[in-house]
């Protein structure tokens, strides 16, 4: 596999997570750096790609579930390098606002959207509301006055903080019928055997350019006060939203809401 061109100013010698996450999907936008730290966390993690897959799967329904209740305006948040199964690809004529602060995966979204008028893409640190909100790419396209469904699917873990703070300025803007939708990574887990695999792949992560912050169950419960979350709850993502009985659990948690 070869790695893609490098923009200008791109850290190449440093794992970026966004990378090693379009590896594990099998996509091109990824350099040998990535791949060995993406190789080392699946040595300590075994279900490392599987979680990546099944996380992409979780998305894919959530879109779903949001566009079957007449949802058409997305917000996602850190929505990586551009893989198959892109948010604009799941709902249809929807308009969608892709937000990253990671130069790669912005430069191949910038490539892969020139000719999708419905879609953008914008540079920004989703811990920055204000500078998220306000960039044109997301102003510009998204009309908050109607239903906006905000996804930040497999990335919150990866933002230090307090949660609940960091999601209120998104989920304060959504009127009825919005959605907020979240995965996230979690050593809170019934089986003692996966905290410990998740607890060892965040480890992994510390040495990487986008270390892991754990965080319990209740503090991914706490963002959606207010809303109503959706069948079956918080669940772990292969779960989600029917329970798979057999297939291995990731210890990443999903959940989907809605504002009434």
């Amino acid at each position: 596999m070869t790695g893609p061109d490098v923009p200008e100013g791109v850290d190449v010698e440093r794992a970026n997570v966004a990378r090693m996450y379009d590896y594990w999907l099998g996509g091109a936008h990824n350099f040998a750096v990535d791949r060995v730290h993406a190789d080392r966390i699946e040595a300590s993690n075994r279900t490392a790609r599987h979680a990546a897959r099944s996380n992409r799967a979780f998305l894919r329904h959530v879109v779903r579930w949001c566009v079957a209740r007449g949802i058409d305006q997305f917000l996602d948040l850190g929505s990586g390098v551009p893989t198959v199964g892109n948010v604009h690809e799941i709902a249809g004529d929807a308009r969608v606002a892709y937000v990253d602060h990671e130069a790669v995966a912005v430069a191949h979204s910038r490539s892969i959207l020139v000719d999708v008028d419905r879609a953008t893409i914008t540079q920004a640190d989703l811990a920055d509301a204000d500078a998220v909100l306000g960039a044109p790419g997301v102003a510009d396209l998204l009309d908050f006055s109607r239903p906006v469904a905000v996804l930040a699917v497999a990335v919150l873990h990866y933002v230090p903080g307090d949660l609940t703070a960091l999601l209120a300025p998104y989920r304060d803007r959504l009127v009825s019928g919005g959605a907020l939708a979240i995965s996230h990574v979690s050593d809170e887990q019934d089986d003692p055997d996966l905290s410990a695999r998740v607890r060892a792949a965040a480890e992994v992560f510390r040495s990487s350019a986008d270390p892991v912050t754990l965080r319990s169950r209740a503090e991914l419960a706490s963002p959606f006060d207010g809303l109503a979350v959706a069948e079956p709850g918080m669940v772990d993502v292969v779960d989600w939203p029917d329970a798979r009985p057999g297939v291995e659990k990731v210890g990443m948690y999903g959940v989907c809401a809605a504002r009434a």
